[in-house]
């Protein structure tokens, strides 16, 4: 990759020092009078993003020159080619300003020429290819074309003169054939043309599946013409609740849907940028809105209303109710009318059961079923399974295929489903196990409606979680538990957009890019050939296409990085900063505003006391945003910890470190902030060094119950001055937590007589059995903790 970027760079050297003599002799003419003055040189890049699986420099050739005479040519008779030339004529007069026409004459020289005879098993692979007299993209499909014009499309430069292509060859392909992209516009309408803008920021990202989730509990937004009131009552709702499910609604009425000829010019447009549109139907949960329209349809009959709150609604489709069958075959039916997609989703996730175990007619379908609880599931799961099945066998006998969340794996999975693996990477390895394909969206890598930023205060309101553009980067969807024969099941990487907390479209952007750069890179390219501080340096140049756009994006990623680590040896907070593009960055420890008379970072900054640490990068086109953060020392700061029972590995985040580093955590506990435990206790040793005088620990835990995180059952501190022989010094249990008590971060103090010590033992106890009010009651709890202070 280096390697790469190194010749690029050469190449282009020795290009312009061509050029620049060829302008010298110009220059005499021009001095002369015999010619008009002309523009510098410009170059092309093709280290885009996604980065191209191979791309070969020719050190012998000059390249080719981009100008108002360069034509673009399609095979003549062929119109999916030709709308490809349209496009990239498009994109030229968009990037670079210069108008190209379009032709299927198939000339020699000073053109860009369009061809499908790329020969590849991959059909989305395509070969571009930079000579001195014309630019060839030869793709083993039109859909291989369009990706190779994408690839030339991002490597322009922003320039309308003097432009030059290296020559070069790029032979590339995706690495899925499954790169999706996930947008709800069921809790938040949105509007034909701004589908068609998300459609465009998928092509640019080379992303080849559009998930439409068009129905939930509250919002219905597709016409069914056999079940008008779909779109008269359930795609309204008078209002919607504030914030996060508080007391307070807004007021505000909230509607829209889609007619079915809207529908259909959505998937066109689409289509055009060789983009599938799969459409979600979610059944049997997730149903209120529908129900608001037709409650005979419900376990209690209503009356229903179209759900004005967020989360799981308990009111779901009537299993044991043969009219229910009929209402999903008649969705389903003139849903396939619409979306011509292989796949069709049918959701399938969190559904609850409760209505069912009280439902007669439900309890009657489980009897005549012979469905039975056993030691997976229950026997409502079961009667799901059915549902999911039924709604199966309908699709396949119209030649289509399901995918639903890794839910419809409870009870047992339909024959031919293809699971959307969403809680974690569990369910698509079960599903690869048992031979069925998936697709990889895990909430902890894959859902842009959580934060982006650890600063959720300067944020729009979101869902919750942490999820970076370097957390997205560093997904890797093939787990290594899985044979080569298993791997192939899984077959693409989506990332989702619920937009419970996303009521407006800029807001959408803002939650997608540049988180959609990182995801296109995992769907795309090789993980071999990806490296996350060479994306960075090539996202600069995507994000120019940004700004042409005038995509509303976040920008994150050019404030400064800060890493934070204990340095034992010194007893010091070890400050790293770093910026996207090497910008100049200055500090401050005082908590004042950096400006160019601070210091200036220029190596890790050791920090041995309390201090507000606040960086700012500040570059000639502006400042960034400042990052500040609280630094607190007490006896236990940046000694050497050791871990006696594991962290959770999918919320280790910097690992044992993160309890002595300084720094505390806010509510969001994906922050890498909090460090989380299940299954176990948490039990930690610190090594003070030296004896010192104790009398008391202070630990800090986030509770979100909703996240099955709640707080200890007790703690245990022990002390030591040899490593191997405690005391027990303070020992207290609690009272499992309340349905009543809150969701915030709990202060818990541990004071014990004064004593002297050189080890500290703390044993923190986890919730081993959820109470009965919860709904994951009886699992283990996940216990999060953030600092340990000893004074």
């Amino acid at each position: 990759m280096d390697y790469v970027k190194k010749q690029n760079n050469k190449k282009i050297n020795q290009i312009t020092q061509k050029k620049t003599m060829k302008k010298n002799l110009l220059t005499v003419l021009i001095c002369c009078g015999l010619l008009s003055c002309t523009q510098q040189y410009e170059s092309a890049d093709y280290r885009v993003v996604p980065l191209p699986q191979e791309i070969t420099l020719n050190e012998e050739a000059d390249g080719f020159e981009l100008n108002l005479n360069t034509s673009i040519a399609y095979p003549a008779g062929d119109e999916t080619m030709q709308r490809n030339a349209a496009f990239l004529a498009e994109y030229i007069k968009e990037k670079c300003g210069l108008e190209l026409q379009t032709t299927d004459e198939q000339k020699k020289k000073n053109t860009i020429l369009l061809s499908t005879s790329y020969s590849s098993e991959n059909k989305e692979a395509y070969e571009l290819t930079v000579t001195d007299d014309k630019v060839t993209i030869n793709g083993a499909s039109p859909a291989g074309v369009f990706y190779g014009i994408q690839t030339l499309r991002k490597a322009l430069p922003v320039a309308s003169d003097n432009i030059l292509l290296p020559a070069v060859v790029i032979n590339d392909a995706p690495r899925f054939p499954y790169r999706g992209a996930h947008f709800d516009v069921s809790r938040h309408f949105f509007t034909v043309d701004s589908v068609k803008r998300f459609i465009d920021m998928l092509a640019l990202h080379n992303i080849n599946r559009f998930h439409w989730h068009l129905t939930d509990d509250q919002g219905w937004r597709i016409e069914i013409k056999k079940y008008p009131e779909l779109t008269t009552i359930s795609s309204y709702r008078p209002e919607t609740v504030i914030g996060r499910n508080t007391d307070k609604y807004d007021g505000i009425p909230h509607d829209g849907s889609y007619t079915q000829e809207e529908c259909r010019e959505i998937v066109k447009y689409a289509a055009e940028r060789h983009i599938t549109v799969i459409p979600e139907i979610d059944l049997p949960g997730h149903m209120q809105a529908a129900l608001a329209a037709y409650p005979h349809l419900g376990c209690t009959g209503g009356p229903y209303e179209v759900w004005k709150m967020w989360g799981v609604s308990e009111n779901v489709l009537c299993a044991g109710n043969d009219q229910t069958l009929r209402f999903i075959e008649d969705i389903l039916n003139e849903v396939i009318d619409i979306f011509p997609s292989e796949y069709i989703h049918v959701g399938g996730d969190e559904c609850p059961k409760t209505r069912w175990e009280k439902c007669p007619k439900c309890q009657a379908r489980i009897k005549d079923l012979g469905l039975k609880d056993d030691a997976k599931h229950s026997a409502e799961m079961y009667l799901q399974s059915y549902i999911i099945s039924h709604a199966e066998k309908f699709l396949n006998s119209k030649g289509r295929q399901i995918i639903g969340w890794d839910e419809i794996l409870e009870g047992g999975l339909a024959p031919n489903a293809t699971v959307h693996s969403w809680r974690g990477i569990e369910g698509a390895i079960a599903a690869a196990r048992q031979g069925h394909n998936s697709i990889m969206s895990p909430t902890t890598f894959m859902y842009f409606d959580y934060y982006q930023s650890k600063d959720t205060e300067h944020e729009p309101l979101a869902i919750g979680g942490y999820v970076p553009v370097e957390k997205v980067y560093s997904f890797e969807p093939i787990p290594d538990v899985l044979t080569p024969e298993e791997r192939k099941h899984i077959i693409g990487v989506q990332a989702n957009l619920w937009t419970e907390y996303v009521p407006t479209y800029k807001h959408v952007e803002y939650m997608e890019l540049p988180r959609m750069a990182a995801l296109c890179e995992v769907q795309w390219t090789m993980p071999e050939k990806k490296n996350y501080d060479d994306f960075k340096q090539r996202l600069a140049g995507l994000v120019k296409m940004y700004d042409i756009k005038e995509y509303n994006y976040a920008k994150h990623l050019f404030d400064v990085e800060v890493a934070f680590a204990p340095d034992n040896e010194n007893k010091a907070i070890v400050a790293t900063l770093s910026t996207i593009d090497n910008a100049p960055v200055y500090y401050t420890t005082d908590g004042s505003e950096p400006t160019t008379s601070s210091k200036r970072y220029t190596e890790p900054v050791a920090i041995t006391e309390n201090c507000t640490f606040t960086a700012k990068a500040i570059r000639a086109t502006g400042e960034s945003r400042s990052i500040s953060e609280e630094i607190s020392f007490n006896k236990a700061t940046a000694k050497t910890i050791t871990m006696l029972q594991p962290i959770n590995k999918p919320y280790s985040f910097n690992g044992a470190g993160t309890l002595v580093d300084g720094l505390k955590g806010n509510m969001n506990y994906k922050t890498g902030r909090w460090i989380g435990f299940y299954r176990n206790d948490m039990e930690a040793v610190i090594d003070l060094d030296k004896t010192m005088h104790i009398n008391s620990v202070t630990l800090h835990t986030c509770v979100e119950k909703g996240d099955w995180i709640f707080d200890a059952r007790g703690f245990i501190v022990s002390v030591s001055n040899d490593g191997e022989n405690y005391t027990e010094v303070f020992n207290e249990a609690y009272e499992p937590m309340k349905e009543s008590d809150p969701n915030q971060i709990y202060k818990h103090a541990l004071p014990f007589p004064e004593t002297e010590a050189r080890y500290v033992k703390i044993k923190a106890l986890v919730e081993h059995n959820i109470p009965q009010w919860h709904g994951g009651r009886g699992n283990c709890g996940f216990l999060f903790v953030d600092e340990i202070i000893i004074e």
